[in-house]
């Protein structure tokens, strides 16, 4: 719950500071065009008191479009088609445009000495109206463009795709942690290849409930597996990147019986966790992607494929366990000095279990 509050009040900011700032800009360009409204001359003297009432819809429009966002996004787009979805939301917005109008137009008249009518029905034929909805779509498709493109790049890198950042190789310091299911195969087979689909889905569905709230990038799924990654600092801060695995773990137990219920059987996943240096650069032409390449991506995977064969659910390799300061919540077995499969070099690797 708490997850979900914060989640909330982060999209609310930044759907409210985005809005004040589209209004205000809007409210801007009218004042110079202002003109061509009708009879309607307003001086430079005003400009700031028109600029309330850009911050004022920004408010208004900003605080629905925080809750009608997060209210379809965690609870209603999931079982609901794209069309629909898109449909509800347009009408949504459209009383809520409305309804805002309403407030905002009297105090304009009074404030401004503005003729804006607010007759029943007038937003039917009122040209303002439907040059501010005309606005607000293309406003809320930039605001989804953002929004998305931060979801598929992970939280900052997309300003960083723009800005070209990646554009020649560079070297960073990132933490990985493969996540993969357990028994993939034997649930595939009972399952059959639709409901375990729909059962990868559900997983994967639980896992993005929790990871903004440690600080983690989905790099990619493959299949039934997950590849987050953390910068170096952030995965550290506060034992990040192995909190998420056993809040992930705890979730998954709390949501057992939807699991039988849905499938008969709960999922187990196994992850392995490693961190170094490694290089990010930008892939591909008509389908661009941010890459990661090095030796930390494959020895990540190798401790992930040792799960299995020592009966462990997280491994982690000794030099990122080492900076990390777990809490005695957490307990360590060191498993050994491992010959990992394609690497010359052994890894010593230790498991971490909750206590």
């Amino acid at each position: 719950m708490k997850n979900l509050i914060f989640q909330f009040l982060r999209l609310l900011l930044q759907t409210v500071i985005f809005w004040i700032l589209a209004f205000c800009l809007f409210i801007f360009i009218r004042y110079f065009a202002i003109g061509a409204e009708e009879g309607v001359i307003v001086t430079v003297y005003h400009i700031s008191d028109i600029l309330f009432f850009g911050v004022l819809l920004g408010l208004l429009i900003g605080s629905l479009f925080a809750v009608v966002e997060f209210l379809f996004d965690k609870f209603l787009s999931k079982n609901l088609s794209l069309a629909l979805v898109l449909l509800e939301k347009l009408v949504i917005y459209l009383i809520g445009i409305i309804l805002s109008l309403n407030y905002v137009f009297p105090i304009a008249e009074t404030e401004l000495n503005l003729n804006l009518t607010t007759e029943i029905g007038w937003w039917k034929t009122s040209r303002i109206f439907w040059l501010i909805v005309s606005y607000f779509l293309i406003c809320s498709i930039v605001f989804s463009f953002i929004k998305i493109a931060n979801e598929k790049f992970g939280s900052g890198m997309f300003f960083n795709f723009l800005i070209g950042k990646y554009r020649t190789p560079k070297e960073e310091k990132r933490i990985f942690m493969f996540l993969d299911l357990q028994a993939s195969t034997t649930i595939a087979e009972e399952l059959g290849h639709y409901k375990y689909s729909e059962f990868i889905q559900d997983c994967f569905y639980d896992l993005n409930r929790i990871v903004s709230k440690y600080n983690a990038e989905i790099y990619q799924y493959v299949g039934d597996e997950a590849v987050l990654s953390w910068k170096y600092k952030k995965g550290i801060k506060n034992n990040n990147c192995v909190d998420l695995f056993f809040h992930f773990q705890k979730r998954i137990e709390k949501k057992q019986k939807y699991y039988y219920s849905k499938y008969n059987l709960a999922p187990v996943f196994k992850a392995g966790l490693h961190g170094g240096k490694l290089i990010i650069t930008e892939v591909g032409t008509i389908k661009k992607e941010i890459a990661y390449h090095g030796d930390v991506i494959n020895t990540t995977a190798r401790i992930q494929g040792e799960c299995n064969k020592y009966k462990e659910l997280l491994l982690c390799s000794n030099t990122l366990l080492m900076e990390l300061k777990l809490s005695n919540k957490y307990s360590t077995e060191f498993i050994g000095n491992l010959e990992l499969k394609g690497k010359e070099e052994k890894c010593k690797i230790s498991a971490i279990k909750s206590i």
